[in-house]
């Protein structure tokens, strides 16, 4: 499963995307956990932790919106992390 990471969850990640080999069945709440366990650099200093980042973001799977964090996740599918955008 692939991750990849938009904007400020980019930033705190340290990375533009990372893999993960995890069991079949694996849902979005797991692969995130997954993502948390990660041990990585602090991110730069104005940078709100990744944690923080993931529990106000929303997900694609696939390139399709995926609310439900329990959605079971299969060998090769790609999550995108989106964080809050700020614009006008």
């Amino acid at each position: 499963m692939n991750v990849r990471y938009f904007a400020a969850a980019r930033a705190a990640a340290g990375v533009d995307e990372e893999s993960f080999d995890l069991a079949s069945g694996t849902t979005v709440a797991g692969l995130l956990q997954a993502v948390l366990a990660v041990d990585r650099a602090e991110p730069p200093a104005g940078t709100p932790p990744l944690q923080r980042i993931l529990s106000r973001s929303s997900f694609l799977l696939n390139e399709v919106a995926v609310r439900d964090r329990t959605t079971v996740l299969n060998p090769g599918d790609v999550v995108d992390v989106l964080p809050p955008f700020a614009g006008g």
